[in-house]
């Protein structure tokens, strides 16, 4: 998206008063984002419009028993941003979705604004942790948890509150491969106990529930 340009959404949600719900708080929120095309089905993000939308919002379940997993895959995949947005409060999934490639999970409790803020932090490449989501992961403290250096920790939390890699590296008076290095330290650190962080945004669920960072860290 050129600079200066009004952000973009696509929706897939299988329920119209939600469509057409989140199509108004986006419109009046701040920034104001406009809803370029909404749907119930995924195909919606694919296709006209849709298809070039800087963000996809999307429902899981769009009347489906099972979460369209398969289907946040293949978004995330060729490089969609997708916040997924959701009646059902689950942890699990919720860090599924993450690991995945989500930036955000959503409940659609959680009211306008987080909605709004996700979808913005979203459009800029950022992972978004709502209050809900980031309870419930901090309440599980994981007796599994890598032992991370003092500076692997450090670089963590820099680059959770950054928007690079150099930024970081200069941050901290490091080389940005140097940086590159110790993030892939720390992902293999969680592969090796069982617990995958694939994306920046399943980084940040793992930090939350590691106690690594809290809310206001980041």
């Amino acid at each position: 998206m050129a600079q200066g340009e009004q952000l973009t959404a696509v929706i897939v949600d299988d329920h119209p008063a939600v469509r057409d719900g989140v199509t108004h708080w986006l419109a009046t929120g701040s920034p104001p984002i406009r809803v370029v095309a909404a749907g119930d089905d995924v195909r919606v993000a694919w296709l006209g419009d849709g298809a070039t939308a800087d963000v996809v919002i999307l429902d899981l379940h769009l009347g489906r028993p099972a979460p369209a997993m398969g289907e946040l895959r293949r978004l995330t995949q060729a490089g969609r941003r997708v916040v997924v947005y959701s009646m059902r409060a689950d942890d699990a999934i919720a860090l599924q979705c993450l690991e995945l490639g989500a930036l955000s999970y959503l409940t659609k409790v959680e009211g306008s604004q987080h909605l709004i803020d996700a979808t913005a932090a979203a459009a800029a490449g950022r992972a978004y942790t709502p209050p809900s989501l980031a309870g419930a992961l901090a309440g599980d403290r994981s007796g599994n948890r890598p032992a991370l250096s003092a500076r692997e920790t450090e670089v963590l939390v820099e680059w959770f509150q950054s928007e690079s890699k150099e930024f970081v590296a200069q941050r901290l008076g490091i080389s940005p491969s140097t940086v590159n290095t110790h993030l892939e330290h720390i992902r293999v650190k969680y592969a090796m106990r069982g617990r995958q962080a694939p994306t920046k945004a399943a980084l940040v669920a793992r930090a939350i529930q590691d106690g690594l960072v809290q809310l206001d860290d980041l």
